[in-house]
């Protein structure tokens, strides 16, 4: 029984591996990122800020081809339903068939955050910014994972490092005096 099964997982990951092969590579959207997150950081207001984002994720969620896109946006419904488990098997499809996407990564970790599991979220986060070092979204979920797993001192660097790329993230807050990555020293 349990050649039958690790047969059947083989043949799994066998398929999974075939595809990908056949994933066209994703998307290079680092300039059009790089002029937005340049607009981000001399905008005058949250608002105007906030606005812009939304163009950032127009281009993450810019999958690679069809079948690609496909996955993503049922994985993302899936989790917009707190559906996670169902979530999370989608992007691990979408990750086997596209290794280098960033964003099945990154949706992944949300889900996995979302389930509080910040263990399984936090490689996810850190290959999804291998592959897009400008992801201002999965750079800051790595600082909240992190502050999940009370790793507080990379967790304060991570939103540093976030907080260049977009100064008016609403998680700046969690630096404020009396916040819990506030620098040591200015607690209430």
């Amino acid at each position: 029984m349990k050649r039958l099964a690790y047969a059947h997982v083989f043949c799994v990951l066998t398929a999974f591996a075939a595809h990908a092969q056949d994933c066209p590579v994703s998307p290079d959207h680092t300039a059009d990122v790089s002029a937005v997150l340049a607009q981000i950081q001399s905008a005058n207001s949250e608002q105007d800020a906030r606005a812009l984002s939304s163009q950032l994720w127009e281009f993450w969620t810019d999958a690679p081809d069809e079948q690609a896109q496909a996955v993503l946006d049922r994985g993302m419904t899936r989790r917009n339903a707190w559906d996670l488990l169902g979530a999370i098997e989608d992007f691990d499809k979408l990750i086997a068939y596209c290794p280098t996407y960033a964003e099945g990564y990154n949706q992944r970790a949300f889900a996995h955050y979302l389930r509080q599991d910040f263990q399984s979220a936090l490689p996810d986060l850190e290959k999804a910014i291998e592959l897009s070092p400008n992801h201002v979204a999965a750079i800051s979920g790595r600082a909240l994972t992190l502050l999940g797993l009370q790793r507080i001192d990379e967790a304060r660097e991570a939103l540093s490092q976030a907080l260049e790329l977009n100064p008016w993230l609403s998680e700046r807050h969690l630096m404020a005096k009396g916040g819990p990555l506030a620098l040591p020293g200015e607690e209430i």
